[in-house]
């Protein structure tokens, strides 16, 4: 399928990345974001869920959150991101509820992306870890925050009344999806190690870090493939949707 997004044509400033554990950003797009803030792109990552479900350590999950909170930091600083916001959601049981929605519209409002990147709403039978039920639930809610809730003031009044404007999200670019869905392959081949660095930081959920490395450069590989990218290159792929872009009009 070929990609509807012209990095020549759509400029980025901005961008606010969705997830429903910390890590998930890191496996998804962290070679794609490496190269948004090497470019002087603006990214903020926004995690849904506390990630209090995770580790493996019984002794150890009285503090999984604050682990699991400062690998995100640190993963999010190794490539370059401003800031990470957090819902607090529990780990396992987020819902794309109107309150959970809300919550979203408010990040979005706030920091009013070119971009907002998420989880994908539909699962992907090829790999079914991709589709975690927090994963689809994150897809859904942002979905449904960026289109219609987001640009409509008269969606939860009080966040505009709040100061809080409506925000036209121009690309809604969606991750973990079905790889049929799939139109855009960004080449992350020089930004891998940044990718795996980032990786690196979630020890709590990732102890073996060189059977990961070599899974995670395989798939980047076969991403490479699939996108049509010359042999040896590695890539991250989305599903780019236009929301409020030159190819839309309001309402349509």
């Amino acid at each position: 399928m070929a990609t509807i997004f012209d990095p020549a044509v759509d400029q980025i400033t901005r961008v606010l990345c969705f997830a429903a554990h910390p890590d998930d950003i890191d496996f998804g797009a962290a070679g794609t974001v490496a190269q948004w803030t090497r470019a002087g792109v603006v990214v903020d990552y926004c995690i849904m869920t506390d990630g209090d479900a995770g580790g493996f350590d019984p002794e150890g999950q009285s503090e999984i959150v604050r682990t699991r909170r400062a690998e995100q930091l640190a993963a999010a600083q190794q490539v370059g991101v401003r800031d990470v916001h957090y819902l607090g959601e529990r780990d396992g049981f987020l819902e794309a509820s109107t309150g959970v929605i809300k919550q979203v519209v408010a990040v979005i409002r706030r920091v009013r992306p070119d971009v907002v990147l998420a989880m994908h709403p539909e699962r992907n039978w090829d790999r079914i870890q991709k589709s975690h039920p927090d994963h689809l639930a994150c897809g859904e809610a942002v979905t449904r925050a960026v289109y219609p809730a987001a640009e409509n003031p008269f969606a939860f009044p009080e966040l505009e009344a709040a100061g809080l404007a409506s925000h036209r999200v121009p690309w809604l670019w969606l991750y973990a999806g079905p790889s049929h869905l799939e139109n855009h392959f960004v080449d992350v081949t020089d930004t891998v190690d940044d990718k795996l660095r980032a990786l690196h930081f979630h020890t709590s959920q990732h102890p073996d870090s060189d059977r990961m490395d070599a899974v995670v450069r395989q798939l980047l590989r076969d991403n490479a493939a699939r996108g049509g990218l010359p042999a040896g290159r590695s890539a991250e792929a989305f599903h780019v949707v236009p929301v409020n872009s030159a190819q839309t009009i309001a309402g349509f």
